[in-house]
């Protein structure tokens, strides 16, 4: 048999605890959703300004495909770059606070265009251990020379930085930690790169939307701004559609769009879709009423679970991982939660590290409070 390995090693993944399987969604994302003809209250996903399935979004994509039609054609650089991309384009930058913008189809090749334009052989990456794996597979793909650095530990990344010398040298860190939900040091980030003249990429996927002033992102809440810092966010999560976009000094994004070939090889996302989130910026702008509820869904969820026997990591975020540690209790934990209605996703390594399983629990503005208490609930009862 051709793939018999293949099957067996797909065997012991599964004798680990470790098979990944998909459940189908059959509603919009919301609390309350279908899974598996299953009614359910979700704990998993990232909309989390609950714009996924707002009305003035989905008004402004019927509007769009009505428009433009339902595909962008070509890539951007040929005859796929369209009005509303390009004001798409504008109202970002101007968001972000920086003097340009440019889409991409997603932040893993936002990441991968962003980390091969800039750097190549002669020069370093220094990177956070707990790195999204698009940002460690961009690193590796540029050919640049990696350092990685304790997660959030600056006077190793100091250390590093200064046994460094020839060559352009770049730092890259998510700004919120996808699967811990703590936030980088940037502006201690920031003061190393000014030291010792490295530039510095943050992937916001996790802030963009709901942290800082009028939703802002981590730069905005840090209260940091540099010539020095390449800012990418996704826009497919507290935006609530799909794509990302990197904001920058003007040269570095003409260096991206003629040598980021993530951005230049791809066909552009259908201009619908700028046109949706055109909306969702007005929406996120404004949507400081939303912030302040998700801000009190995590106090109440950190409170209700303060004596829980599985831990909660240190987080303000979104993002409120329970440790259980153990692969198949992790997994089993999930289930349990599943048969009472509730569905939160079970992370295993190789997503986190051996030992550190844990259910990521994601809020959203879109919960209420009873929501947040059926879960703490649910969850004492099941660690009784």
């Amino acid at each position: 048999m051709p793939f018999a390995a293949l099957q067996s090693a797909l065997d012991e993944r599964a004798a680990q605890g470790l098979l990944r399987r998909r459940s189908t969604a059959q509603s919009p994302q919301a609390p309350h959703i279908i899974v598996d003809g299953q009614s359910l209250l979700s704990f998993c996903s990232n909309d989390y300004l609950g714009l996924a399935n707002h009305p003035q979004l989905i008004a402004a994509l019927q509007q769009g495909a009505q428009q433009y039609g339902a595909g962008a054609g070509a890539a951007h650089l040929v005859s796929g770059h369209t009005r509303p991309h390009e004001r798409l384009e504008h109202a970002l930058a101007d968001f972000a606070g920086k003097p340009a913008a440019l889409l991409f189809s997603t932040g893993y090749m936002a990441n991968l265009g962003v980390v091969q334009a800039l750097v190549g052989k002669a020069d370093t990456v220094f990177a956070d251990k707990l790195n999204h794996a698009s940002l460690n597979d961009a690193m590796q793909l540029s050919r640049a020379n990696v350092r990685r650095y304790r997660h959030n530990d600056m006077a190793q990344l100091g250390l590093l930085l200064e046994q460094t010398s020839g060559g352009r040298k770049l730092i890259i860190t998510d700004a919120v930690f996808s699967m811990d939900g703590d936030l980088a040091a940037l502006p201690e980030i920031l003061k190393l790169c000014e030291r010792h003249d490295a530039w510095l990429l943050v992937d916001d996927a996790h802030g963009f939307g709901v942290l800082g002033e009028h939703g802002r992102g981590s730069l905005a809440h840090s209260g940091i701004a540099s010539s020095r810092i390449i800012y990418m966010a996704t826009l497919g999560k507290a935006a609530g559609v799909f794509g990302a976009f990197v904001a920058a000094d003007r040269v570095v994004v003409e260096t991206l769009l003629n040598h980021a070939r993530s951005y230049i090889y791809t066909t552009a996302t259908p201009p619908a879709l700028a046109e949706a989130l055109l909306a969702s910026l007005q929406l996120i702008e404004h949507g400081d009423g939303l912030r302040a509820h998700l801000r009190r869904l995590i106090a109440q969820l950190r409170g209700g679970l303060r004596d829980l026997r599985w831990p909660l990591m240190p987080s303000d975020t979104a993002i409120q991982p329970l440790l259980t540690g153990d692969n198949r209790a992790t997994l089993d934990l999930s289930r349990q939660l599943r048969e009472r209605g509730i569905w939160v996703a079970a992370i295993r390594p190789p997503t986190v590290a051996q030992g550190t399983a844990r259910l990521r629990i994601t809020l959203s503005a879109a919960h209420d409070a009873a929501d947040v208490e059926r879960l703490i609930g649910t969850l004492h009862e099941l660690a009784r």
